[in-house]
């Protein structure tokens, strides 16, 4: 017995001395609501964590009915307002898996060369949009919408544009 004892008291004294993951973000996050667009019944938010080396980590999740298949909902992020038509892409986000209803991106360049800072995000005029599918007519629902940035939090259904396929 004592001879167990002693393995688990090294044992946990081993764990307790393991390095713990350094921290990576700076403590600066947003969090945008994402609005039900369709007669699917998904809301959700984006929340943006700011990085340490100034990256911002977009982490999509949203609220609805998960599936047991590999699906993955294609993501958006754009320039202008929802209700902007033919609203550009500005960067294709990880799509949000159907099993989990999340995704994780790390920011990269935007599709006109601007790189976003946090500060930078507090005041971009864009949206976000999730869609159904990557293409066909199931690309034309919009699972969920929400303005991110300078716009207003404000969410109309009735005046959300579609957005082309244009990157």
């Amino acid at each position: 017995m004592k001879k167990i004892f002693a393995i688990a008291l090294v044992a946990f004294g081993l764990l307790a001395c393991s390095e713990t993951e350094p921290e990576k973000y700076t403590g600066q996050e947003l969090n945008f609501e994402l609005y039900k667009s369709s007669d699917y019944n998904f809301s959700g938010v984006l929340n943006v964590r700011e990085l340490l080396g100034g990256q911002l980590e977009f982490n999509l999740k949203l609220d609805g009915t998960k599936a047991n298949s590999d699906y993955e909902y294609p993501a958006h992020l754009h320039f202008g307002g929802y209700d902007q038509a033919d609203a550009p892409i500005a960067f294709l986000l990880r799509p949000v898996s159907a099993k989990t209803l999340e995704s994780s991106t790390i920011l990269g360049k935007l599709s006109d060369g601007t790189k976003l800072g946090f500060e930078e995000m507090k005041l971009f005029d864009g949206h976000v949009k999730i869609h159904l599918a990557n293409e066909g007519p199931d690309y034309q629902v919009v699972l969920v919408a929400g303005n991110v940035g300078k716009n207003p939090a404000e969410f109309i259904p009735e005046n959300m544009a579609i957005c082309g396929n244009n990157f």
